[in-house]
């Protein structure tokens, strides 16, 4: 499928129809995912990849019973990663340039606190993005959500406090139908 055609006909899925996705497939997904941009090439993101029907049926409650929750093969729970000196430390064992280095770890000794996490959810969403798309060119289906408790999220999932709850992203074969796209006119987006 060509890259317009995903886009045009990608539509946020509200219920799945069960069946799994070959690990094939899903180990593809992930690879687009990985390979989103970020800034600095930080990579602030870790993705909870949760399976298991038991532990989606715990995690439901806290994203208001949604069908999404339970009836997805696949739940990417995104989540940003505060602890960005780790990641500019791998980068820098693979090889990223000294000076490069350098800027990267100045940028993040400047964030603090909530700009800190503020700043790391922002490069989530372009992770999301791949997400989003990379599902629907495998021929899958997903639905991008912030309708959860992220705090719920990390105690079900038991997550370090470095390890935010940020957006989800199930995926899996569509059971519902799309609805016309409704967008804003070109003139509205564009000034």
């Amino acid at each position: 499928m060509e890259f317009p055609q995903v886009v045009m006909q990608r539509y946020a899925t509200k219920t799945f129809d069960g069946k799994k996705v070959p690990q094939e497939k899903f180990a593809q997904l992930q690879e687009l995912i990985r390979n989103a941009a970020s800034s600095y090439n930080i990579q602030p993101w870790r993705i909870k990849v949760v399976t298991d029907d038991a532990t989606k049926k715990a995690l439901a409650p806290h994203a208001w019973n949604q069908p999404q929750i339970t009836t997805c093969s696949h739940l990417l729970v995104f989540c940003a990663d505060t602890e960005l000196e780790d990641n500019i430390d791998m980068l820098a064992k693979a090889g990223a340039p000294e000076q490069y280095v350098a800027a990267m770890h100045g940028f993040a000794e400047g964030l603090t606190g909530e700009r800190r996490l503020a700043w790391a959810q922002r490069q989530v969403y372009l992770a999301l993005g791949n997400a989003i798309n990379g599902a629907k060119a495998l021929g899958l289906d997903s639905c991008p959500m912030e309708g959860f408790s992220p705090e719920e999220f990390a105690k079900v999932l038991k997550l370090p406090a470095n390890i935010v709850p940020t957006t989800l992203c199930p995926i899996g074969y569509a059971s519902d139908a799309p609805k016309p796209k409704v967008r804003f006119p070109k003139e509205h987006v564009f000034f």
